[in-house]
């Protein structure tokens, strides 16, 4: 298996589930996960929300970690990256906002490289004008984004991935499973035990 480098695109308040697992699990596969926030550089934290599901009308937000970023966000373009990974979480709503984030997913999606989204992270998607015509799934809220981005919603159980053409997108962090393996089949990555 070639190792991959992968962009990871992160802001304050990111969903904690949705940035450290894929962090953590795609490093110890033996990818290089490049962690950036506008505005910020290695060393420097982002904080976490911790969003549950305990049966109320939408999710809960419990205060998360510090996640500790390790690469300069200045310092990136698409070129020299394999993939992106867009967490969710409260971050993409503001991180929508900054034109250089969306010219970075643009990029990545203009070079057929593999995008992986999860969350309310298709709000970025939808943003940078990628999704007119395709398929995605999201956190059911942003189901009115997918479709006015001119997008499909797939609306799959909250355990599910999604994946069709460069794009692997899942509705949470309960989908991490199904939506890392459709990433890493993305990515050419084969793990046999």
């Amino acid at each position: 298996m070639a190792a991959k480098k992968i962009l990871m695109l992160v802001g304050d308040y990111v969903e904690d589930y949705e940035v450290m697992v894929p962090f953590q699990a795609l490093q110890m596969i033996g990818h290089t996960v490049h962690a950036v926030c506008p505005d910020k550089t290695a060393g420097q934290t982002v904080r976490t929300a911790i969003h549950d599901f305990e049966g109320d009308q939408t999710y809960s937000e419990k205060p998360g970690h510090l996640f500790a970023l390790n690469h300069d966000f200045a310092n990136v373009q698409a070129a020299d990256y394999d993939a992106l990974l867009v967490p969710g979480g409260r971050a993409p709503e503001y991180l929508r906002l900054n034109e250089a984030v969306l010219q970075l997913v643009r990029d990545f999606d203009l070079a057929g490289k593999p995008i992986a989204a999860v969350c309310h992270g298709a709000q970025l998607l939808a943003a940078a004008g990628i999704l007119e015509g395709r398929e995605c799934s999201a956190y059911p809220a942003c189901a009115p984004e997918v479709r006015l981005a001119g997008g499909t919603y797939m609306d799959i159980p909250v355990t599910q991935g999604h994946v069709q053409g460069n794009l692997a997108t899942a509705p949470a962090w309960p989908a991490h499973p199904n939506w890392l393996a459709g990433f890493l089949t993305l990515l050419g990555t084969a793990i046999t035990l």
